[in-house]
Formats: structure tokens, C-alpha cells, sequence
């Protein structure tokens, strides 16, 4: 195994463990932590796919990171910063 496929694996599995941690419940879906993980696992794979020069899956990840920075800094701004469980 390479270290681009452990990178790989380990910005899937920051992109699911927020997935994961919303659907069931432990995690708002808007929350600082929610969205920083997805920001940091869709980088890491939109860095992959602009280096393996698979533009599908740059679009892709390079879109979902794009959302999720925008959407982290709107949530960085607000005030005051509400809690990451869903029951808070």
C-alpha cells in the first residue's frame, strides 16, 4: 500500500465518520465539527484526484470542499457557537 492510498482511506473515512455521526444523531449536520471534517476529508481527496488527473472526482470533491469551507466560516462567525449534539 502507498501513502497516497492511506490518504486516501483516511479522508474517505473523515467524510464518513461525519456522515455517520449525523445520521445518527450524534452529530449536527451544520456543526464546526461536522463540517471540518468534511472540508478536511474532501481536500485531501480533491488533492488526489488533481494529481491522478481524475477530473470527475476532482469536480466532485473539490465541490463538496468548497461548500464545506464556506459553510465552516459562516459557521465560525456566528454567535454564539451552538453545540455539536443534535439534542443541545
Amino acid at each position: 500500500m502507498h501513502r497516497i492510498d492511506l490518504v486516501e482511506i483516511a479522508g474517505s473515512l473523515l467524510i464518513l465518520v461525519a456522515y455517520v455521526a449525523g445520521r445518527t444523531g450524534h452529530l449536527r449536520w451544520d456543526s464546526r465539527t461536522a463540517l471540518s471534517l468534511n472540508l478536511l476529508g474532501s481536500a485531501a481527496l480533491a488533492v488526489i484526484a488533481f494529481t491522478q488527473e481524475s477530473w470527475g472526482f476532482l469536480l466532485l470533491e473539490g465541490s463538496w470542499a468548497l461548500v464545506s469551507a464556506v459553510s465552516l466560516a459562516a459557521a465560525c462567525l456566528r454567535t454564539p457557537a451552538p453545540t455539536d449534539r443534535p439534542d443541545h
